[in-house]
């Protein structure tokens, strides 16, 4: 197998990434793009909310009212049927007030969750290998549900807490200056410790979203390679492994909820000891004439009333806290490199082959002093390769592993773009096609040949959704499919389980050989395609494959006989470069690394005569 592909992606997987962080500014710029389109119905939830508190503020000068009324014998009817309606009418405004913002906070976490998956799906294969899949899929689930909590909270709550806390404050100083200033001395002194929690709050919450992204790396680790982790007994180890980052996300919970829970308790201790101050001030000033017992009690109803916007405020600074952190990681996802999105749409001719009225010429390809490194840190992948492969027929790259056979595929997907010299398809450099209509043109089978999953019919019609029954039905005949879909429970409607496992090597390779046919591409290209297949399904499909190169430009990168002797033109690569092109008598005879490579892997035997041995 080749092992062409970027070799120390692993380790630059395992790398622990920066940890993220914004500026304030930036952060609330962020926040507001993705607000932006919801702004009226945030607007409308927020009224809503602000009427329902602004109904509270008037019940506790109601309350006078009643208390008046009482010291003098007068009627509170009214009085108490006007309290009545504030209480439901606030209680209504709020109720709708809250469904409207909660509504809408789904709404913001729906687009940013699209937005995100958009942008992901579209990153620069660069940028993949130096990601965890499993921290990228924590930011599209877990930390765009955290941005509910700062839509709400930290945008609405804060404005309508803020609004309704200098509406109360200002009945409180026309009511009774002397006891405001109590009050607020008393609320500044205790709420003067916030500084310090909030920033506590957001360093335990920072630690504990990375950590849930490091669960879901470990998880998406363990399950890519279940049998392995099986066979090789590492259950207990891989168990370990994830409940440490479990562990580490319930501490980094745990010192989050510590510190909310004192910002909230605070709250309490200032409203509760103010209460006290002012009964204690306040009876004295009854006592001796300076004020009213019924001023006195609508001043202590203001007093309670002031716990839910100051509570809001906290909550708002605290949910702040922690919607940072996630707001930082999903714009640190939104930073990563990505591919241009296509502004044009496929003619007819530039779609899948499948279905086409007219099949398209063989696509040429040609490779101009291309020099090609996977990081800037990494020693060079090709230093300055050359070659020309015209439209049609079979070309076949061999050389030992590290060569950068596979690379040369990477490049013509434009995975990678080169650092120096050109990539040719028809002639045009690679990174002047439109990207979208470059890979209409290709057929790819990867080394490990994935699977996805779902059902077989699916897999197949992945890369040529529009595709016929019966050019489906063809390709399954070419292929040696059919046998397999005819003992399937549910033939081409079976699941094939996750990454193909209800599949063997073979069948899976086969599975991805007829996907690509089904595109009936103009460029084909193979690596390692065969190397699960048994010798009687390798010839078979040797047999398609050399059907497919009279209608298709075929690139393989292959080891054995049955696709490297068959190839009009071998291309012999070691070390980055191309040391001899020709056919497989022409190679034997004059390059020794291939003669050496043909006897070591028994390549010096004629077709015929292997066929023969395999038949």
């Amino acid at each position: 197998m080749s092992t062409d592909t970027p070799r120390t992606a692993p380790a630059a997987a395992d790398a622990e990434p920066p940890q993220p962080s914004l500026p304030v500014r930036k952060t609330w710029r962020v926040l507001y793009g993705h607000i932006r389109p919801h702004r009226a119905a945030i607007a409308l939830g927020g009224l809503l909310t602000l009427v329902g508190s602004a109904a509270g503020l008037v019940q506790p000068l109601a309350a006078k009212a009643l208390v008046e009324r009482l010291g003098v014998h007068e009627s509170i009817t009214m009085l108490l049927v006007l309290l009545t309606a504030l209480v439901v009418a606030g209680a209504v405004a709020e109720a709708v007030g809250a469904y409207v913002l909660e509504r809408t906070a789904e709404s913001v976490v729906l687009a940013a969750r699209r937005q995100l998956v958009a942008r992901l799906l579209r990153l620069r294969m660069p940028a993949v290998d130096r990601s965890k899949p499993g921290d990228l899929m924590s930011r599209v689930t877990a930390d765009t549900t955290l941005l509910r909590a700062i839509t709400t909270q930290s945008l609405v709550s804060a404005g309508t807490g803020l609004a309704t806390l200098v509406g109360a404050i200002v009945f409180m100083a026309l009511l009774e200056p002397v006891l405001l200033g109590v009050t607020v001395a008393v609320i500044v002194l205790i709420g003067s410790s916030m500084g310090l929690v909030m920033p506590r709050i957001s360093k335990a919450t920072k630690r504990a979203q990375e950590a849930v992204g490091a669960i879901s790396t470990a998880l998406e680790r363990t399950f890519g390679a279940f049998r392995t982790v099986k066979a090789s007994g590492a259950e207990r180890r891989e168990e370990a492994a994830i409940e440490a980052a479990a562990r580490e996300a319930w501490r980094g919970g745990v010192r989050a909820a510590k510190w909310q829970s004192l910002a909230m308790s605070s709250v309490g201790l200032a409203v509760q000891v103010s209460f006290l101050a002012v009964l204690g001030v306040g009876g004295a000033r009854v006592a001796s004439g300076a004020t009213d017992i019924a001023t006195l009690i609508a001043f202590l109803l203001y007093l309670f009333y002031l716990i839910d916007p100051i509570s809001r405020l906290v909550e708002a600074a605290s949910a702040y806290q922690v919607g940072s952190a996630a707001i930082a990681r999903m714009a640190e996802a939104e930073g990563l490199e990505t591919e241009p999105l296509e502004t044009e749409p496929l003619e007819a001719g530039d779609q899948e082959g499948a279905g086409a009225a007219t099949p398209a010429k063989p696509a040429s390809i040609a490779f101009e002093g291309v020099t090609f490194r996977y990081r800037p840190d990494l020693p060079p992948v090709h230093h300055g390769v050359d070659f020309v492969v015209p439209g049609g027929g079979m070309t076949a790259f061999v050389g030992p592993s590290g060569a950068g056979k596979s690379t040369v595929f990477g490049l013509v997907e434009r995975f990678y773009e080169a650092d120096g010299g050109r990539v040719l398809v028809d002639g045009t450099d690679v990174r002047d096609w439109p990207l979208e209509r470059l890979r209409a043109q290709i057929g790819y089978v990867e080394q490990d040949a994935p699977v996805l999953s779902g059902t077989l019919r699916e897999n197949l019609m992945f890369a040529a959704p529009g595709a016929t029954d019966d050019q489906l039905a063809r390709v399954l005949t070419r292929t040696r499919l059919d046998g397999l879909v005819e003992r399937l429970p549910e033939g081409l409607e079976t699941p094939v389980g996750h990454r193909g496992s209800k599949l063997s090597g073979g069948e899976r390779q086969r599975v991805a050989i007829a996907r690509a046919l089904l595109r009936e591409p103009r460029l084909l290209l193979l690596d390692e395609a065969t190397s699960q297949l048994d010798a009687v399904n390798e010839l078979a499909l040797r047999d398609t494959v050399a059907e497919a190169a009279r209608t298709t430009t075929v690139l393989v990168v292959a080891h054995r006989l049955s696709t490297v002797t068959l190839a009009d033109r071998i291309v012999v690569m070691e070390a980055g470069r191309v040391r001899a092109i020709g056919t497989h008598a022409e190679l034997v005879a004059s390059d020794p690394l291939y003669g050496e490579l043909a006897a070591t892997q028994f390549l010096a035997t004629a077709p015929d005569d292997r066929a023969n041995q395999a038949s």
